[in-house]
């Protein structure tokens, strides 16, 4: 009855308050009579500057989330004297002279900047390399400073990597927290951070990695603070040595949280690149013993927030073997074994290890137990050993000192393991990447949020601009706009959300737009990769051409014909008279079920440019080894966004 009566009133009284504004009349109130007039003088209408008053990010910011100075105990063992205060000076743009005795500079700065030297034995090499008596006392820390003296640095850097990655790191030699030698080296880490952050300019953020190594298996994490040195300096970074450390994700995570419950503050983590990881670092059974429950999905998704999906070590979005239908998955692999080349990669690991797979069998993990571990953003980064974030294929300054712009470096082998056969070329390495993140102005906590929701998209060392929007509305009209993130944000999610509950009848539609580096090549073409859970719990792929340059058709099997080549390999040289500078389209999901998860993320690719091998050749006049990839094909991963059955 009561709902009967409220049903009738809300009814009456609706009719009349149409009758009165039809009237240009309101009912009278406490605050007194509302008219068309009052109300248009209560809500303002847009200012006529389209810039005006915008709450939304309008820009990519470029930086590098991953990058090693001297205080990385390998980085100094092979050569690298810079300091993180010279990694600062450089991202910011100014000109350093490199450990290889060579002046570098940035074409143009980055927008920000996490020093991530590793956490385990953080500031040891500078001590070994100064003589220091603690350092030189046990014995192996005289043999490798003898070995470093003598010029065999690169000997002593692969003997300390393979020490700490096998377990038989010297206990006298661990610098530990806790220790005053230790804490010094996290107070200067943090210390160079506060000096050179320039919030509006040039973003510093405190940062370390967090290097698990599971018998050679790469594990390794990025840990970012949002924070300043007053809360930073509250703690000292989780290493993985017990009894204060250890290897297990799972006891980081815990650090995470009790470093935000200690300080107030607030940190993330991004995942290294896991194609080193042999299969470890996208578990869906167990991890270190441990069937894969709710208590590790819930915590992987609250702390991993991003992954880092393309790096100097190889490409990570996806690999044939995984994406036999995918033209574009053949994109500088590394797929031989684990990061010391200690144990040969397996067909069956690779599931494992790829961004795509991952996202998939994160579909599957969250219909089994409500949350999905891997439902993260992506970016790329560098992690070089340099403490030069300088990855242009005409300006690449190597993973290590001794690949710094030599005649040399293309012909010498980066890691060669007998035991294995695990042999990779120092030529493999690529100059890869840059993380995109959509903020609102280059400060810390601005850009650290828009990390936390997502909203970035990797690249391989391209700057190239990409939006990627998903909703129920957009329409063919919307391409047309100069202003798409005006109409992205107000029909619809941005890349990194969720889209829930599709409306009836209807399919979700995206509105995805680029536009090309000026200092790159044009684009070839605009992709969304889709990925879903399928009725029988089985997880599926499709890529989908989207907006392509020129009048190619695709073909018969759906795919546009490739945009050809322009370069000039002997001189390294290309013409930007084949793709196009900007490409921008909506595209509707035309086989969407609604009552199926699913993920979708945007993937644009650049015409062929010369790669960093084919510059080298020229400067250096050296005869590459047969096999040598001389041309690249520079590319972007948005971060997807979700569509959920159910809220």
């Amino acid at each position: 009855m009561k709902a009967t009566v409220f049903a009738s009133t809300l009814a009456t009284s609706l009719a009349i308050s149409t009758a009165a504004l039809a009237a240009d009349e309101a009912p009278g109130g406490d605050a007194g009579t509302l008219n068309k007039d009052k109300a248009g003088e209560a809500f303002k209408k847009r200012p006529y500057s389209p810039y005006a008053d915008r709450s939304f990010p309008a820009r990519p910011f470029f930086g590098d989330t991953h990058l090693h100075t001297g205080f990385s105990m390998d980085a100094g063992a092979f050569g690298c004297r810079l300091n993180p205060r010279d990694a600062y000076r450089f991202a910011r743009g100014e000109q350093i002279i490199a450990s290889s005795g060579q002046p570098a500079k940035l074409s143009r700065p980055l927008d920000f900047l996490v020093v991530a030297d590793h956490s385990d034995n953080m500031g040891f090499f500078p001590d070994l390399f100064a003589g220091k008596p603690e350092v030189l006392s046990p014995p192996m820390g005289r043999k490798w400073y003898d070995m470093i003296q003598a010029g065999k640095g690169g000997e002593a850097a692969l003997d300390i990597i393979g020490q700490f990655s096998q377990g038989t790191f010297p206990k006298e030699l661990m610098y530990m927290p806790g220790t005053r030698a230790y804490r010094g080296a996290w107070q200067e880490t943090v210390a160079a951070a506060e000096h050179y952050n320039d919030p509006g300019r040039f973003t510093a953020f405190i940062g370390y990695e967090w290097t698990s190594l599971d018998k050679g298996n790469n594990l390794h994490r990025n840990v970012v603070f949002r924070d300043n040195a007053d809360k930073a300096m509250q703690v000292e970074p989780f290493t993985c040595y017990p009894p204060l450390g250890s290897t297990n994700p799972i006891e980081l995570w815990k650090w995470m949280d009790a470093y935000e419950k200690k300080t107030g503050g607030s940190v993330l983590a991004l995942a290294h690149n896991g194609n080193l990881s042999n299969g470890t670092m996208f578990p869906i059974t167990e991890a270190f013993g441990k069937a894969i429950d709710r208590e590790y999905v819930e915590a992987r998704a609250k702390w991993e927030r991003l992954y880092e999906a393309t790096q100097m070590k190889g490409d990570g979005e996806s690999h044939p073997f995984l994406s036999p239908n995918d033209e574009f998955a053949d994109y500088e692999l590394w797929d031989k074994g684990n990061l010391d080349g200690s144990e040969a990669k397996k067909k069956e690991m690779l599931e494992f290890e790829y961004t795509r797979s991952a996202l998939k069998n994160g579909l599957k993990l969250e219909a089994k137990l409500g949350t999905n571990p891997y439902k993260f953003g992506l970016v790329g980064s560098s992690d070089a050993h340099t403490g030069i974030a300088s990855f242009e294929e005409d300006n690449f300054f190597g993973k290590t000192t001794p690949q710094e712009p030599s005649a040399h470096r293309m012909t010498a082998a980066f890691m060669d393991n007998p035991k294995t056969g695990v042999k990779i070329m120092d030529w493999e390495v690529v100059s890869s990447g840059y993380a995109a993140v959509w903020a609102q102005e280059n400060t810390r906590a601005s850009i650290f949020d828009a990390m936390y929701r997502k909203e970035t998209y990797a690249t391989t060392g391209s700057r190239m601009t990409v939006r990627f929007f998903g909703g129920w509305d957009f329409e063919a009209a919307d391409a047309n706009s100069r202003e798409p993130a005006v109409i992205g944000y107000s029909k619809g999610v941005p890349m990194g959300g969720d889209l829930y509950e599709a409306p009836a009848g209807k399919s979700p539609s995206f509105l995805v737009g680029a536009m090309k580096d000026p200092l790159s090549g044009n684009l070839d073409r605009i992709q969304v990769i889709k990925g879903w859970l399928d009725a029988k719990g089985d997880v599926q792929e499709k890529v989908y051409d989207v907006a392509w340059s020129g009048d190619r058709k695709p073909g018969a099997d759906a795919k546009v014909p490739s945009v050809g080549s322009t370069v000039d390999v002997a001189n390294a040289t290309w013409s930007n008279t084949i793709g196009a500078p900007e490409l921008i389209t909506v595209w509707k999901d035309p086989e969407f079920d609604a009552k199926q998860r699913a993920f979708y993320y945007v993937r644009v690719i650049e015409i062929p440019t010369p790669r960093w091998t084919a510059y080298d050749a020229k400067r250096f006049g050296v005869k590459p080894l047969p096999g040598t990839r001389m041309t690249t094909t520079e590319r972007a991963y948005t971060s997807p966004i979700w569509f959920n059955p159910a809220k």
